[in-house]
Order: C-alpha cells, then sequence, then structure tokens
C-alpha cells in the first residue's frame, strides 16, 4: 500500500492505451510519404515519453524539409487518431481501475500528446469525467523530463505534489514525476524492469496496481 497518498495522475501514452507503436508507426509512414525514409538519422525511440514537438522540432531542424512543422505535425496526428478508433487499444485492466480509484482519489491525466490526441482517447474510452484534470503537452513549456506537466496538473486538481502518485512507463515520464517531488510508479509496458530505475515501484501490470492503491 502506498500511503499518505491522496491523487493519483495518469500518464497516457504506453499507460492508458499501447500507442507507442501506433506513434512510432506514423512517424515512418510521414518520413515514407514526404520521401524521408531511411534518410532522417532519427532514433525515434530516444523520443519516448517526450513531447511530439521535439521530435519535429529536430527532424526539421537537422533535415530542412519542403513541408512546415505545421504540416508534419498535422499528418502525424491524423494518422494516429485513425489508428486509435480503429483499434481502440487499451491497456488491460486500466478503465476498470480507474473506475474503482475514482470514488477514493483526487485522478489526473499529463500526457507529452497534443490534446487532440488525447480527447480522441478519453472519447473512446468514455474517460472524461473521471479526470479532474487534463493536461498536454501544449499546455506547458517544457515537456519531460522537466516536472512542468505534474506540477501544473497537481495546481489544477488542487493537490500536494507529496501527496501524488504518477504512473508512467517512459523514463523521461519517470524523472518527470522524481522532479515534481511525486511517488513514481512505473509499469513495464514500454520498457523491460531494469531500464526503469529510479521509481518507487516497477509493476507489470494494473492488478498489481490496484493491491498498491486500493489493498
Amino acid at each position: 500500500m502506498i500511503r499518505g497518498i491522496t491523487a493519483v495522475i495518469f500518464d497516457m501514452d504506453g499507460v492508458i492505451v499501447n500507442s507507442e507503436p501506433i506513434h512510432e508507426q506514423a512517424f515512418y509512414e510521414v518520413m515514407r510519404k514526404i520521401g524521408w525514409e531511411g534518410k532522417h538519422n532519427l532514433d525515434f525511440k530516444s523520443y519516448l515519453g517526450k513531447a511530439d514537438y521535439e521530435l519535429w522540432q529536430d527532424f526539421v531542424k537537422k533535415c530542412s524539409p519542403k513541408e512546415s512543422f505545421e504540416e508534419l505535425i498535422e499528418m502525424k496526428r491524423s494518422y494516429v487518431i485513425k489508428r486509435l478508433k480503429e483499434e481502440k487499444p487499451f491497456i488491460p485492466g486500466v478503465i476498470a481501475l480507474i473506475e474503482k480509484l475514482y470514488p477514493r482519489y483526487c485522478l489526473g491525466l499529463a500526457s507529452g500528446s497534443e490534446k487532440r490526441v488525447i480527447e480522441t482517447v478519453l472519447g473512446i474510452g468514455n474517460l472524461r469525467r473521471f479526470f479532474r484534470a487534463v493536461v498536454s503537452s501544449g499546455d506547458v513549456y517544457k515537456g519531460k523530463p522537466s516536472p512542468d506537466i505534474f506540477l501544473l496538473a497537481a495546481k489544477l486538481m488542487g493537490v500536494n505534489p507529496s501527496e501524488t502518485c504518477v504512473i508512467e512507463d517512459s523514463k523521461p515520464g519517470i524523472q518527470a514525476g522524481l522532479n515534481a517531488g511525486m511517488k513514481v510508479v512505473a509499469i513495464t509496458t514500454t520498457h523491460k524492469p531494469d531500464e526503469l530505475s529510479g521509481a518507487h515501484y516497477i509493476i507489470s501490470d494494473y492488478a498489481e496496481l490496484e493491491k498498491l492503491l486500493l489493498k
């Protein structure tokens, strides 16, 4: 049992939905469409957990494509939203757990994804009603591993960061939670346990998180 916790903040990609593969496929599909397949010299996996705009900022800076930053964002966004609606790739057990946590904890969501992508996921799962605050990468100046996104969520929720637990799957997200002074639970949907050092707790599924927060 994690003691002294009154609020829980969820990341989204890799935590609520298994969307990391979709984001990766979307990036390579955009590269193929604009003629940069195999020539961009970017390691997509190094951007996992970071805001989407960081990926495109680096690509534009390194490659100077003819497409604008906004066009690239829209191309990837459209692909991701389409696939999310088709696949509904929710992590097993997460919706049921959110429903169980809701009466007991103040819940928030803080994601590096864009607001339209977040709204799509929340709409598909009918989840918006459970979260007191929803924060996207566009709401803060610095993305993870900066603590800004989690601190803003806590402020909007009206909770103390020291009484807040963050659910994360990425290394930048874990560091952001630690930098915010929050308890961090890492789930092994994206990385292996030995890659998630620093988190206070490491879980493999939501049955384990239920034990930590409700038992």
